[in-house]
């Protein structure tokens, strides 16, 4: 049997709402939300008797989803938002925008902070890494010519 597709990477957020406004400010669009709660979910997490509000975020072209969730039980237990690029483990997600500056000064309006510079890759990209809400690392890039 093979693949089908990726369906979507989840990120845990401390605060929904403010991750939900600095993902729609980039661009993306609020497919649903839902509160995930019961037996079952606890069966496929390994986590018992959990309470997760969740929010899908779909980008522009229907082709990859983030799945934001805040655990109301149990307690997140680790954090690794404060990690340098080079740490293990899923770390980033990266978008294409049409213009990088105007994207950092609409992001800085919801808290984005730029991790390094802006560089030029060759004549292929602009890139950039900010922070947004609770630190969450993201890529931006900007394809030139």
């Amino acid at each position: 049997m093979a693949l089908k597709r990726m369906d979507n990477v989840g990120i845990v957020v401390e605060d929904l709402e403010a991750t939900i406004d600095f993902f729609l400010e980039l661009g993306l669009e609020l497919e649903g939300r839902a509160t995930i709660e019961g037996e079952w979910a606890g069966r496929v997490t390994g986590l018992g008797d959990q309470h997760v509000e969740v929010a899908m975020m779909r980008t522009p072209d229907g082709h990859s989803r983030l799945e934001l969730s805040r655990f109301l039980r149990p307690a997140v237990i680790a954090d690794h938002r404060n990690a340098p690029v080079n740490a293990l483990g899923y770390l980033r997600a990266m978008f294409t925008v049409d213009n990088v500056d105007d994207t950092l000064e609409r992001l800085g309006t919801r808290g984005a902070e730029l991790v390094g510079e802006v560089v030029q890759y060759k004549d292929v990209y602009r890139l950039c890494y900010i922070r947004g809400p609770g630190g969450l690392l993201i890529g931006l890039a900007q394809e030139l010519g």
